[in-house]
């Protein structure tokens, strides 16, 4: 079979003002230890949404870094990869040397390489380069048959997820709240279910999203809600929550998280926060309170791994949180639908 695109290319990159546009590029050259992979599914993620419409706090802008699709041509050296395959590529990939200081130490998203490696021209687009680094250093998995494109377009924020609790101390039948229910907040949300918590709190505004939450036997509450913290307190023996979890970029969120934990417990920085943001924060109540502040950035390889195993074992259901798709034409569209969060958990984008 024939999966090759011709010598055009489309991608997606923001144009500025809350628009992106869909651009026709030329087909870069294929070098002999790079792969082309027809992009067949690929989500949205918060993080992209912030690119488009708010103040992104990274270096890089490019779009989509959840790709899943079909490896198209493959350079004349690459070993232990075919055209046909079907594969998830991973964006970032560190050099996992025990000669690099952060690897060395499980910092591997801290790592230089890790924040140099990139799909080309991005994984938003209907077809993309995998370069030799990221294709040597495990930054390519293929997919189990049973396994759908759009399902595999969830490893990376599920990735995200379990490299936030690998990062954290809990036991069976701990209390979370996990404030932001967005396709992360709910991923956390089934994470604490299969690690026995025994009580799960959802916080947001979004009302569908809260709706969503109670699937996976959570107790929800509307953010806003001025006795949040009471009721939190009064359903965990005024102790309040083990483990705070802040999937979402409000500062708001952040600051209220204090005041969920318990004395010793955890408050975990997963959202993206908009660059330039600050927060005024009561130290002396967190130190007297021996409060653990945990701070997560994207996920290693050793993480997507574990997320290809989760989702193949049908222990984590990524499928059920898909609730819109578009196609690769209609990405200004997909993006304002993930903006607003009408009615959606995750959106994929299909070309």
């Amino acid at each position: 079979m024939d999966y090759s695109c011709g010598n055009y290319m489309k991608m997606v990159q923001v144009k500025g003002n809350s628009t992106v546009e869909i651009k026709d590029v030329d087909k870069p050259s294929l070098g002999s230890h790079d792969i082309f992979v027809k992009m067949q599914a690929c989500g949205i993620c918060g993080s992209d949404v912030e690119k488009v419409f708010g103040k992104y706090g990274q270096p890089s802008m490019r779009l989509g870094h959840e790709p899943a699709g079909i490896i198209t041509q493959i350079g004349s050296e690459v070993k232990n990869f075919n055209i046909g395959d079907r594969v998830f590529t991973h964006h970032h990939v560190a050099c996992y040397s025990d000669d690099c200081h952060e690897c060395s130490h499980g910092n591997e998203t801290m790592c230089k390489n890790f924040y140099e490696s990139n799909l080309e021209p991005c994984g938003l687009a209907d077809e993309y380069i995998v370069p030799e680094w990221n294709l040597t250093h495990d930054g390519v998995l293929k997919l189990p048959d049973h396994i759908s494109f759009e399902e595999a377009a969830m490893i990376e924020p599920l990735a995200c997820c379990i490299r936030a609790w690998n990062k954290f101390q809990y036991q069976k039948n701990d209390s979370i709240a996990i404030l932001g229910v967005g396709p992360t907040g709910i991923m956390h949300a089934m994470l604490a279910k299969l690690y026995g918590f025994a009580q799960i709190f959802c916080l947001d505004l979004n009302d569908f999203r809260l709706d969503y939450a109670k699937k996976f036997e959570t107790m929800t509450i509307r953010s806003d809600n001025p006795n949040v913290t009471e009721i939190i307190k009064s359903e965990t023996g005024n102790q309040g929550v083990d483990v705070v979890i802040v999937s979402t970029s409000s500062m708001e969120a952040l600051q209220d998280a204090f005041s969920f934990v318990r004395k010793g417990g955890t408050v975990v920085m997963f959202g993206v926060p908009s660059k330039g943001t600050k927060i005024d924060l009561d130290m002396s109540k967190i130190y007297s309170k021996e409060i653990n502040i945990v701070n997560s950035y994207a996920a290693s390889d050793f993480d997507t791994k574990d997320a290809l195993e989760k989702i193949s074992s049908k222990k984590i259901n990524v499928k059920q949180l898909i609730t819109h798709k578009y196609h690769l034409d209609e990405s200004q569209k997909a993006f304002e639908h993930a903006r607003s969060g009408d009615n959606a958990m995750k959106i994929i984008i299909n070309s």
